[in-house]
């Protein structure tokens, strides 16, 4: 299990063998916190607990205080205020966490795991009659007895009480204060996340993509930080957003890097891109490829990044969104909804094509603050004017931070942008024709295919894993609401 997660700590493994029961840790580390001394599992003073983590706790500067007279700390980790925290207050503990996570701690007999509110980090369970095992990848668990399940964001499990979910995307109410309020309250709020999210020991960077949401966090991380900081773009030669980055990596004074993707080599990588991101759901991998190489690049000088991810769910930045225009409940819901799902799908994809690459991404607009500040705006300043202007307010909050041409450009997801879509389908229908599609829609009459692309992306998919449909089984589709399309 921990060979197949190698990729995703490839700085140290530890293990811990429990006499007091059958049972086993094992922890693959990406060192970000505490590089020397953070090494997984971490145990208490008297040894009776062990802890092994993913993720990063960003209040923990704060909690590590409040528990520095009562505890004997080894470490600068996180991981360990986690642990002594736990020891104090029990499953209590996951109402004072704030940031992305999935941990496991041994008590004794007893075991309890917890995965991060909306799943921005993820983890896999197989539960059989005497056996409980968990991974952060659906990989390690592939050929285990039992079923293969997704561990719930927002939930906890205690091997005597079982699971127990604490936190869910909540349904504010919306503030009908001054557009004026609304807009400073959103403003501090990005501003606060941001900097707690550039936390970190090891250098760290942004994926800048040229559109709104990455370059909202770029902006913001140049202005806490106050001196240039690494900047990352792909696409192909010539696409909208290296143009955009570009513009923006000199108005923002940024150390930009970029790379321009050819045709052969995204046919060449579909495979290992479907390997890591364990899913062959269209949407998804198309927005994969250009998330693949950006990783690929920010490896080469940092080892965290930030990203704008969950801002088009939270500020209704789909196209599809403005279907709800004039409809301002129902907009509302829809937000929620679709933010509550992220967790295995635009989640899953940021997390496996980062640590892919043996990196970590942060995603501030989803801590749980920048979710309830905005779901708090009303529905009618998200989408506003005629035609109707996406993330309407999102954009008036930073007018002062970004140039007009990045403000107020014209919303394309990830793959448009970069100019991943204008070849893709070309490409595949001229290495799978029609003919083999037929063959392979034939062999698998269970799954929905939504296009020759899908199925050619689940061909390599079968081929890739050697229980495929173990990942199937857990596999979110990025689907639209259909009674809207």
């Amino acid at each position: 299990m921990l060979n197949d997660m190698i990729h995703r700590g490839p700085d140290a493994a530890g293990e811990k063998v429990f006499k007091s029961v059958p049972g086993m840790f094992g922890h693959r580390r990406l060192s970000i916190m505490d590089p020397e001394g953070g090494n997984q599992p971490i145990n208490n003073e008297n040894l009776s607990m062990s802890i092994i983590a993913n993720g990063e706790i960003y209040n923990f500067p704060e909690l590590h205080r409040s528990l520095a007279g009562k505890h004997t700390f080894k470490t600068k980790s996180d991981t360990e205020t986690v642990l002594h925290l736990f020891e104090d207050i029990g499953a209590g503990l996951v109402d004072q966490l704030e940031g992305m996570y999935a941990f496991a701690i041994a008590d004794g007999e007893n075991l309890f795991v917890a995965r991060d509110p909306v799943g921005i980090k993820p983890l896999y369970y197989a539960e059989g009659d005497d056996s409980f095992c968990f991974a952060s990848e659906l990989k390690p668990l592939s050929g285990l007895p039992g079923p293969v399940k997704e561990f719930p964001p927002g939930t906890y499990y205690h091997s005597e009480q079982g699971f127990k979910t604490f936190y869910t995307v909540p349904e504010v109410v919306t503030r009908n204060e001054p557009v004026e309020v609304l807009t400073r309250r959103l403003r501090n709020t990005l501003e606060k996340v941001v900097d707690s999210h550039l936390m970190s020991d090891v250098p760290l960077g942004v994926f800048l993509s040229g559109g709104l949401d990455s370059s909202i966090t770029t902006a913001i991380s140049r202005r806490i930080i106050g001196r240039p900081i690494h900047s990352f773009s792909v696409g192909i030669e010539g696409c909208p957003d290296l143009e955009s980055a570009r513009m923006l990596s000199c108005y923002l004074d940024t150390i930009h890097h970029e790379y321009l993707i050819t045709v052969e080599e995204v046919m060449d990588k579909l495979p290992e891109i479907i390997y890591y991101l364990e899913s062959f759901d269209q949407d998804l991998v198309r927005s994969a490829i250009p998330t693949f190489f950006t990783a690929r690049l920010a490896k080469e000088h940092v080892k965290v990044v930030l990203s704008g991810e969950g801002a088009d769910e939270l500020f209704a930045g789909y196209g599809y969104f403005k279907a709800f225009t004039g409809n301002d409940p129902v907009l509302q819901s829809e937000m929620r909804r679709s933010v509550s799902t992220l967790h295995n799908i635009n989640l899953q994809r940021v997390d496996r094509l980062t640590m892919a690459h043996s990196i970590e991404a942060r995603v501030p607009f989803l801590d749980k603050e920048a979710i309830e500040v905005g779901l708090s705006i009303p529905a009618e300043y998200k989408l506003r004017g005629n035609p109707p202007v996406e993330k309407w307010i999102l954009r008036k909050a930073v007018e002062d931070l970004l140039p007009d041409e990045i403000t107020w450009r014209k919303k394309e997801q990830f793959d448009e942008g970069s100019g991943i879509i204008d070849f893709i389908e070309q490409a595949i229908a001229a290495k799978f024709s029609l003919k083999d599609a037929q063959k392979h829609r034939e062999q698998y009459p269970a799954v929905h295919f939504r296009s020759l692309e899908e199925c050619y992306y689940h061909k390599l998919f079968t081929e890739v894993f050697e229980h495929p449909e173990v990942i199937m089984n857990n596999m979110g589709r990025w689907a639209q609401r259909p009674d809207y399309q």
